[in-house]
């Protein structure tokens, strides 16, 4: 069973991320320490105690389509009744809107946990984190006044609609359509697919955001507008009235999240009664420009997604290292009890499991800094919220794509470590694996969280930041070398040579992409991703060990820098030498 590790989740935020830090200076506001530890631990309690026992039965029974309506598992409704009642939904909302406002930090500390108890319950509410972001920087007040505060409440969920049968990743394909009724409504009318959330019974109403054509619309992206389209409509009472013409046409039956309903949702087919087909929306944004809109959620749940990477890894390893601490094979030279040996005593599965575990503090603690450069890109003048802001950017699409590759990864690792009953469903190991592997996937493939990365974000500043963030983390190693501190080993040189990588392949993949030289940049971008994730996550195990000195955490940062990090060489030499091998090779698989 999953135990929320409430104390290194503070350690990482405080010591690592840069939580104590911010409180320190000011920066949250009257956020103190005490408050922050009273956060963690209830929410750990409610994720250990109250979610993570229904994980099972989500899993087995799924969520049900009938008639157009979706059950949810058995004891789910009452387990998100009590969610919201905690205030859960509300922890980062707007004030003014009932949320309690607080840092990013708090709210993917707390997603961690939600998903690490049960990812298929995770993900929904962070689809109406993301709505209420959407909603509160891009609708006009009345929408706001209308819609903000029982989203923020989770009194009602709201869903995210982009993908379409013939437009998965590229947008500009997009078919559903507008038409302006004439009283600042649209008719919606179009097939969604994939849609998270898009029908369920937690909540009376649903509020989809949906990306739609008008009629004279440009071609490509910068024809796309986005809607608001409620599942009830709603008067000025707040009182939730008569059905629109939105409906769940179907719900897919996937490799794992058994209990996230993922819909197909048909707009405007006449199935409303009464009056004339077509899904009434209301406009957010301006016309046209509804991507933009669109891409303030989309970044919120990309971290969120990243988040659902670390959480999983985290249960994997929990339970990996249970069941080899139980398990009994064999003989092992570190055994000195009678009979056979735990496996955890054997050196393949010490390897596998302390692999688990650093590439689970890694994944954390790059998505927590990205968490606490979106915080302080709110506060200070202009130049520290850019510089701030260029920070979230960077580590935006790090978070998400190396944290749920790690998620995939070490919940695999978990099986191996499992052996035979890993394969089997009843140990929980291999579901795990199930759901870890749809976060690489959705919220934008990792390939092309690579591409923005190498193209889009690290031309940021001129292509200054990133080298300055570097910078910033050779400071971490020379604070090694300099503090003289025993059981580090080769920690210092061989995390050093891994900035050396990055920094190397930085400038390299930088000229590729100024020079015009976009094959060879694209080619490089997925190695290069992982090299910038180990090289920075190695910085912050060096950065834990020396805050806190503790044996283990010593251990840790000694095993990554002499077992892992020598990876970022064959990556760099991927990311710089690769693309004339790929396009050569690559040239025989078009049919």
């Amino acid at each position: 069973m999953y135990r929320a590790p409430v104390d290194e989740i503070a350690f990482t935020l405080k010591h690592v991320a840069g939580l104590r830090t911010a409180l320190e200076s000011g920066a949250l506001g009257d956020l103190s320490d005490d408050l922050v530890d009273a956060i963690l631990g209830e929410a750990g309690r409610f994720a250990t105690e109250e979610v993570a026992p229904l994980y099972k039965i989500g899993d087995e029974q799924g969520a049900v389509l009938k008639d157009a309506v979706v059950t949810m598992p058995p004891g789910w409704k009452d387990l998100y009744r009590r969610w919201i009642d905690g205030g859960w939904n509300a922890l980062s909302g707007p004030e003014e809107f009932g949320g309690q406002g607080l840092p990013t930090m708090l709210g993917v500390a707390a997603l961690e946990m939600w998903n690490s108890a049960s990812m298929a319950f995770g993900i929904g509410p962070t689809l109406t984190m993301g709505a209420v972001e959407a909603i509160e920087k891009h609708a006009s007040d009345e929408i706001k006044a209308k819609y903000l505060g029982k989203l923020v409440s989770g009194e009602w969920m709201g869903t995210m609609n982009l993908t379409e049968p013939q437009a998965g990743s590229d947008l500009a394909a997009l078919r559903a359509r507008a038409e302006p009724v004439g009283d600042g409504t649209y008719r919606i009318f179009g097939q969604k697919i994939f849609i998270t959330y898009g029908e369920h019974d937690f909540t009376g109403n649903i509020v989809h955001l949906v990306l739609a054509r008008l009629p004279d619309a440009p071609a490509g992206t910068r024809g796309i507008s986005l809607f608001l389209v409620p599942k009830f409509f709603v008067g000025d009472d707040g009182v939730l009235g008569e059905r629109n013409d939105v409906f769940c046409a179907s719900i897919e039956h996937k490799l794992g999240i058994h209990a996230s309903p993922t819909c197909t949702m048909i707009y405007g087919d006449g199935f409303a009664k009464g009056g004339e087909p077509g899904a009434i929306g209301w406009l957010i944004g301006e016309e046209n420009k509804g991507l933009a809109c669109m891409f303030t959620m989309m970044n919120n749940a990309r971290l969120a997604v990243g988040m659902q990477g670390v959480a999983v890894a985290e249960t994997a390893t929990q339970k990996a290292i249970a069941y080899a601490n139980e398990r009994r094979q064999g003989k092992a030279p570190s055994w000195t009890g009678e009979g056979m040996a735990p496996i955890v005593h054997h050196a393949d599965v010490k390897r596998n499991l302390l692999t688990m575990q650093v590439l689970t503090r890694i994944a954390r603690t790059i998505s927590y800094a990205c968490a606490h450069a979106i915080d302080m890109g709110r506060v200070g003048d202009d130049e520290q919220r850019r510089h701030w802001q260029d920070r979230a950017g960077l580590l935006t699409p790090i978070a998400k794509a190396f944290s749920t590759d790690v998620g995939v990864e070490v919940a695999s690792l978990g099986v191996q470590v499992h052996g035979g009953m890993g394969f089997i469903e009843e140990t929980g190991a291999a579901s795990l694996l199930r759901d870890a592997r749809i976060a690489p996937i959705y919220e934008g493939t990792n390939g092309i969280q690579a591409i923005d990365l190498v193209i889009r974000k690290l031309p940021l500043s001129g292509g200054e930041h990133v080298h300055a963030y570097i910078a910033e983390l050779r400071t971490v190693v020379e604070n090694l070398r300099r503090s003289n501190a025993e059981g580090f080993g080769q920690s210092a040189d061989r995390i050093e040579r891994s900035l050396d990588d990055l920094a190397e392949t930085t400038r390299f993949l930088q000229a590729a992409v100024e020079e015009g030289r976009s094959e060879t940049a694209l080619a490089g971008a997925t190695p290069y991703l992982r090299l910038f994730a180990l090289a920075a996550g190695g910085t912050y195990l060096v950065q834990s060990a020396l805050a806190d000195r503790s044996p283990d955490r010593i251990a840790l940062c000694r095993f990554f820098a002499e077992n892992l990090a020598g990876e970022t060489s064959a990556l760099k030499d991927r990311a710089v030498s690769g693309a004339d091998s790929l396009a050569a090779a690559g040239a025989a698989l078009v049919a």
